[in-house]
């Protein structure tokens, strides 16, 4: 009989040696997994004779054959990570996830279009609600942005899982975007406040922290929703793990998103030197007058038509963008022939 560390640092067992097999060939130990044969000291899997031949089975599996679960001991998963050098090239990331698009385009999309969507009704929904009448723009706008706050973590959790899976050839679907809303939905949302709170105090100390913060956290909601990291870990791993290819890192966020911050810059500019003749502004004291609406909506439509056109160019960018992206999540945090312990791959 065997005893098991587990990913959450809990003991499991006592158990059979065909149950510990079973659990190999299910991805869920590897060759650095901790056991504790029965009166024994804890020690690594692979060093136990008795299951060699499982862990020789494990590790000549292709990648994409073996499911996608979190490590059951996230500290050595975590070193063996910061062990690696850390390899990241631009152009093959933004090569990979135009490629991944285009052959997986419906379901890709389909999951990006959802988030966006979400995000979309945030904004948006207040600023035509005000036009109607309906209720006071600042109102809705502050209870529409705080649910988005707390959720923006599980969308995109969701959503980068949706384009892993994809990636490692395992079945997904676009409504596999919500996924974010199981089992780590509260570690999701802790990391998402957490990373937009501190990348705050950041940005009004000055700009140069809030943009180092942005891109040395981008892969910790990635951790949490891929390995079930707690949220201040996979913060760390990230920083820790990002910290030695930040520029390149940077650089592929930009080109990746160049569409969306051109458009954004652009549409900067336009309100800065572009001034609707009236506001989007309705006394809530008069009776709703379809003309005055027809004609608010006129004089307004510029502001409004950059408004659309940035949203649908964030649409069009999305999935491309989180393709390149989770590429290179993949290329720092998955599994590697050339590192020690293949087997050791959490998947």
């Amino acid at each position: 009989m065997f005893k098991v560390l587990g990913g959450d640092h809990k003991e499991y067992g006592p158990v059979t040696a065909e149950e510990i097999r079973r659990w190999i060939a299910e991805g869920r130990l590897n060759g650095q997994s901790q056991i504790q044969p029965d009166g024994g000291p804890w020690t690594s899997l692979a060093s136990l004779p008795e299951f060699a031949q499982a862990l020789r089975v494990q590790s000549a599996q292709p990648v994409s054959a073996q499911p996608a679960t979190p490590p059951l001991n996230p500290a050595i998963w975590s070193a063996e990570i910061l062990a690696r050098q850390p390899r990241l090239q631009i152009g093959r990331c933004l090569w990979r996830g135009y490629a991944l698009v285009k052959v997986n385009f419906g379901v890709l999309f389909g999951a990006a279009f959802l988030i966006w969507l979400v995000g979309l009704a945030s904004s948006a929904l207040p600023i035509l609600l005000c036009i109607m009448g309906v209720i006071p723009a600042f109102v809705l706008a502050s209870v529409l942005g705080l649910i988005y706050w707390v959720i923006s973590g599980p969308l995109h959790g969701g959503l980068y899982v949706v384009y892993l899976n994809k990636i490692r050839s395992q079945p997904t679907s676009a409504t596999a975007g919500f996924s974010g809303f199981g089992p780590s939905f509260a570690q999701l949302v802790l990391t998402g406040i957490v990373v937009s709170v501190l990348s705050g105090l950041g940005f009004c100390a000055c700009v140069l922290p809030w943009i180092y913060l942005l891109v040395a956290w981008v892969f910790a909601i990635p951790l949490v929703a891929d390995k079930r990291f707690e949220f201040w870990s996979a913060m760390e791993l990230s920083r820790k793990v990002v910290s030695r290819v930040w520029f390149p890192l940077l650089g592929l966020l930009i080109l990746a998103y160049l569409p969306f911050i051109m458009a954004s810059l652009a549409g900067q500019v336009h309100a800065a030197v572009t001034q609707p003749p009236n506001s989007l502004s309705f006394n809530m004291s008069e009776p709703l007058d379809i003309g005055r609406i027809l004609q608010m909506v006129s004089e307004n439509y510029r502001a409004n038509l950059g408004f659309v056109l940035i949203q649908l160019v964030l649409l069009i960018n999305l999935p491309f963008a989180t393709a390149a992206l989770m590429y290179a999540y993949e290329d720092l945090f998955g599994p590697r022939s050339d590192t020690v312990g293949q087997a050791f791959q959490s998947r």
